[in-house]
């Protein structure tokens, strides 16, 4: 197994992602896979002698090109189609890798993903899968891609979504519920009244109805469905408040000696709770319904984030993610096919 890294993309790019690759190859899920680091070669070889980076084993991809966040998701298909971003993603295409982990444009990330390497047999509409750091996992789908989506794209979200709960986190029967204004079938604007009986009648997913946002943290279901604006809302709202939860407790073990004192005897309590509440530890998102491996680590990622990234698309391709999802999109295209004759028989009488 070979994994593909954007080095040159990110906020904290390349010396954040280039410590996280190295501190990844160390890890026992790295034994049997292979790295190639893409991006300016000098660049990548004078950090690494000035932070003491081992990087031997390494394959280096050499170019000058870096697509920013503030470019056109376009110009990786165009005028920066060489870019590490870009350069990954073709690579990926032409047989040179078996998974893409980066840190760049979202925009451009998915654009290239879903033209370069193109969708899988029956999505017609690939996602942004992201897992939120709750009690339990939980897979928010989409959650920043398409901000404009149909029934269809919402059923096939929780289709693919099921595919990876279960591959990755081994949950046999992954409850699917779509966020909305209340839990009422009658609740929500047209997309949502539309998918309801659509969701509710599908052979392909469990679903168990409506999710209000005060039920996500308290693992009420394993995957949420929504449009990417919605989604994107809901994962920043979410990583904001982990942040501010450990701010605070922070400040109160603090402020004083009574504090210190509490600190001492909850120190590992604390250290798990920071943990799981911690979106570095899945450090990123699965673009689903796509024919490779494509990881979308946070633009801000650190070293320790972009390394359990690396992680997630070993698992990913371990797991058999892609596969399993090509599976399950061809037997949603066959079963749309016979009710569709059917449909069509029944009228003729």
């Amino acid at each position: 197994m070979r994994i593909i890294l954007d080095i040159m993309s990110g906020d904290r790019a390349p010396l954040e992602m280039l410590k996280g690759a190295v501190e990844a190859k160390k890890e026992k899920y790295s034994e049997g896979v292979e790295y190639t680091l893409v991006g300016d070669e000098s660049v990548i070889k004078k950090l690494a002698e000035e932070n003491r980076l081992d990087i031997s084993g390494f394959e280096i991809r050499h170019t000058e090109v870096v697509l920013d966040m503030h470019d056109d998701p376009m110009a990786v298909m165009k005028e920066k189609k060489d870019s590490s971003l870009g350069t990954g993603l073709r690579m990926l295409a032409g047989g040179e890798g078996d998974a893409f982990v980066s840190c760049g444009n979202t925009g451009a990330l998915f654009c290239g993903s879903t033209l370069i390497l193109k969708r899988v047999k029956g999505i017609q509409r690939a996602a942004i899968g992201a897992i939120l750091p709750l009690t339990k996992p939980l897979m928010l789908m989409d959650s920043g891609a398409s901000v404009k989506v149909n029934e269809d794209y919402l059923h096939l979200f929780g289709v693919m979504g099921s595919a990876y709960m279960k591959a990755i986190y081994g949950v046999e029967c992954p409850r699917v519920a779509m966020i909305n204004n209340g839990s009422e079938e009658t609740k929500g604007g047209e997309l949502q009244l539309l998918a309801y009986p659509k969701l509710m009648a599908s052979k392909f997913i469990n679903f168990i109805g409506n999710v209000e946002g005060n039920q996500l943290p308290f693992g009420y279901c394993d995957v949420a469905l929504c449009d990417g604006f919605v989604g994107n809302i809901v994962l920043k709202t979410t990583e904001g408040m982990g942040r501010l939860m450990s701010a605070e407790l922070k400040g109160m073990f603090k402020s004083g000696l009574g504090g210190i004192l509490a600190y001492l005897l909850l120190k590992s309590q604390l250290k798990n709770f920071k943990k799981k509440f911690d979106s570095t530890e899945h450090g990123g998102a699965p673009i689903l319904g796509i024919t490779k491996t494509v990881i979308k680590a946070h633009g801000s990622s650190n070293a320790k984030a972009f390394k359990n990234a690396i992680r997630q698309a070993i698992q990913c391709e371990r797991a058999g993610v892609v596969d399993i999802i090509a599976k399950e999109a061809a037997a949603y295209s066959e079963e749309k096919k016979r009710m569709a004759a059917e449909a069509q028989e029944n009228s003729a009488e």
